[in-house]
């Protein structure tokens, strides 16, 4: 065997089913001969955001696997691996590499140095012989801690070199631990004696699998939860204790409890300060849950802590609530039920008549509500892009099921939520897969329509063509005035329906309803499905915090 054969072989050993790529790497070819289906992208980045989204649905139970040519290819995957650092999002990578008698020789581009910024770990396979243990340190970093990309440099030297003896390699195990009993303890006990504490759920829960604890928590203690914008899905938005998403966008709810807590847990989350996070309220007790030490303290004085695996660690609170508490918990003392369903009653009468609005252009929200009506969302994953798709749809899209909803914006790069969607397809084909974009997003990835419609990964993707690129051409008005080469533009349906899916243009907003059935058929053919929908510049967010 030669090494492209060896690690085809361990990587079908560690479950990979399919690898997004673009050549020219033998490896390709190997992998296809093992079994493990190659999915050509139309640009390196859209690969990486592939694997990132297949990663995210997995919950990295499987990881989505990227790999390039040397040089040009390494170069062009490097944003779409900064987004899944920025992100927290296990992908495997595996470029090319220049052979050994050219390594340091200006100007040959080397992954290794020039990804170790954006990436938990990045290494060279030097030799043919230590394939097995370079991948076996790859996978091991890939599934411990926090989660990120892991770049493993495949030299073609390497590649074809004949690897002696037999394989023998053994899939990386997955090894969990839980916090130290006095620190659950400690602050089970603080937050059973906080009048008014809230649960601020991250995705280190998604990743943990920790749902139905968090739920069984938050029962026992009647405590509200709200969730970043990336964990967002890991409690369901329809039971009574949910607050919703708390980040660039967010609810009256989340809102309204931040403005009294006194005390919020952070479970699974790192309390990072950003533009797509709430800030934490000053003078605020707060308790941290992660399973990343690193991230204690970072930005945020946390008085009590619990460093572990979010499941092992909810279950361990679970039991501290029950031996405080009883096997019961305790009841709604503080009426906080009645109290979010009133805040979101009012939430609603203030947001619902953008979801029924007959404006022409199309409300955006009219159309989130028309995807609502026509969406069964316990079986569909959506995401977004930058910019006013995700700040609109973020706040009142009802998730109700784990990774229901893929959002992010650490980083916010734009033309990412494709390239996310065709991932998470690939990871959950019996599910409705949609991702909603602006028109500038469109321009960033739509070649990539074509790779869905070669690959018959039935995606629905909703253009929300409103021609303003988020307000950016405020910055530049003197330019856009006397030089009128600044406004974006397009038949965005008809490129669509060239690159092979089915397209639909919508002018009209009670055609929106019948466009998306229409549009869900075709999926369900496995062809994907592009509405580009005109609608207004709607400038009003639901934003109650800076």
């Amino acid at each position: 065997m030669n090494g492209d054969q060896v690690l085809a072989k361990i990587l079908k050993a560690e479950g990979v089913e399919w690898i997004s790529c673009f050549p020219a790497q033998t490896l390709i070819n190997a992998c296809s001969v093992e079994g493990i289906r190659p999915v050509m992208c139309r640009q390196e980045r859209a690969g990486v955001n592939m694997a990132d989204g297949f990663s995210r649905v997995n919950n990295g139970n499987k990881i989505g696997v990227f790999t390039m040519q040397v040089g040009p290819g390494a170069e062009n995957a490097f944003g779409g691996v900064a987004q899944a650092y920025a992100d927290s999002v296990p992908i495997l990578l595996i470029p090319g590499g220049n052979p050994a008698a050219r390594q340091g020789v200006h100007p040959n581009f080397e992954a290794v140095p020039n990804y170790q910024g954006i990436t938990k770990w990045a290494g060279n396979i030097n030799m043919v012989e230590r394939i097995p243990e370079m991948v076996g340190r790859a996978m091991t970093q890939l599934k411990h801690g926090r989660p990120g990309p892991v770049l493993l440099e495949f030299p073609g030297d390497v590649a074809q070199a004949e690897f002696p003896g037999t394989l023998d390699y053994k899939p990386v195990k997955v090894r969990k631990s839980g916090a130290s009993q006095e620190d659950v303890r400690d602050l089970v006990t603080a937050l059973l004696k906080a009048k008014n504490p809230v649960i601020n759920t991250g995705q280190g829960v998604l990743y943990a699998e920790a749902s139905d604890e968090l739920v069984e928590f938050a029962e026992l203690t009647n405590i509200p939860v709200m969730t970043t914008l990336a964990g967002k899905s890991a409690f369901p938005e329809t039971h009574p204790l949910a607050l919703g998403t708390a980040a660039s966008s967010g609810t009256l709810m989340a809102a309204r409890f931040l403005e009294k807590t006194d005390f919020v847990l952070g479970m699974g989350t790192s309390f990072t300060i950003s533009n797509f996070n709430a800030p934490m309220p000053a003078g605020v007790t707060l308790g941290h849950s992660t399973n990343c030490a690193e991230d204690v303290n970072k930005d945020y004085r946390a008085e009590y802590g619990a460093i572990g695996d979010a499941k092992i660690v909810l279950q361990q609170m679970i039991e501290e609530v029950k031996r405080q508490l009883g096997a019961e918990g305790r009841g709604d003392v503080t009426g906080v039920r009645a109290e979010i369903q009133k805040i979101r009653e009012e939430f609603m009468a203030v947001w619902g008549p953008n979801f029924t609005s007959d404006e022409v252009p199309i409300s955006p929200y009219r159309v989130i509500n028309e995807m609502m009506a026509n969406v069964d969302i316990d079986n569909a994953i959506v995401t977004h892009d930058s910019g006013y798709p995700r700040e609109q749809i973020v706040p009142f899209w009802p998730v109700t099921k784990p990774r229901g909803y893929l959002g992010w914006g650490k980083s916010t790069q734009l033309g990412y939520g494709l390239g996310l969607a065709l991932g998470a397809k690939l990871a959950a084909p019996e599910k409705t897969v949609i991702n909603i974009m602006g028109d500038a997003a469109f321009g960033m990835s739509a070649m990539d329509i074509e790779t869905a419609a070669r690959s018959n990964i039935g995606t629905l993707t909703i253009v929300l063509n409103n021609g303003v690129m988020t307000h950016y051409y405020d910055h530049f008005p003197h330019a856009t005035e006397h030089w009128g080469s600044n406004k974006l533009g397009g038949d965005y349906a008809k490129v669509s329906e060239g690159l092979g899916a089915y397209a639909e243009r919508v002018d009209n907003p009670d055609e929106v309803g019948p466009a998306i059935r229409r549009a869900l058929e075709q999926t369900r053919e496995n062809r994907p499905a592009v509405l580009e929908i005109m609608t207004k510049e709607e400038v009003n967010i639901a934003r109650y915090w800076r």
